[in-house]
């Protein structure tokens, strides 16, 4: 079965993915690309890596609005991550979930967890998110 997580969900629904984890915020202005899903912040931690459909877990963002915009940008083409994971409600996250559903009709969950529940987490491992904020880690 695997490791059971029970989440804040601060913008319901359902995904599952491999996890792409950074103890690190990450700025969405200049450090994602919106039309790859790459990670580009060279400075990050998961610079060169790709969240485009993939579960990401941040602590927080970090920087301003623009988070909202460039996530919206990459749901509208294709390559958002299938759900946002933080330490707490982060506005910005749940504001650019909100408007992708608005505008495009795409749920992107988001769920908080606890600081040390987010350390449990770990890139690679899959993860399924319900409605209700439980989180399953499938580890083989």
């Amino acid at each position: 079965m695997g490791q059971v997580i029970y989440s804040r969900p601060v913008i319901p629904g359902q995904a599952e993915g491999n996890l792409l984890v950074s103890s690190e915020p990450l700025s969405f202005w200049g450090g994602y690309d919106q039309h790859s899903g790459e990670i580009i912040d060279r400075r990050h931690h998961l610079s060169g890596q790709n969240a485009s459909g993939r579960i990401l877990a941040l602590p927080f963002t970090r920087g301003s609005s623009t988070t909202t915009t460039i996530l919206v940008e990459a749901v509208r083409a294709g390559v958002a991550p299938a759900a946002l994971i933080s330490t707490g409600v982060d506005k910005f996250l749940a504001l650019a979930a909100i408007l992708a559903n608005e505008l495009y009709g795409h749920m992107l969950p988001v769920v908080a967890l606890q600081a040390d529940e987010f350390k449990e987490l770990t890139s690679g491992i899959h993860a399924i998110i319900c409605h209700d904020g439980t989180i399953t880690l499938k580890t083989s």
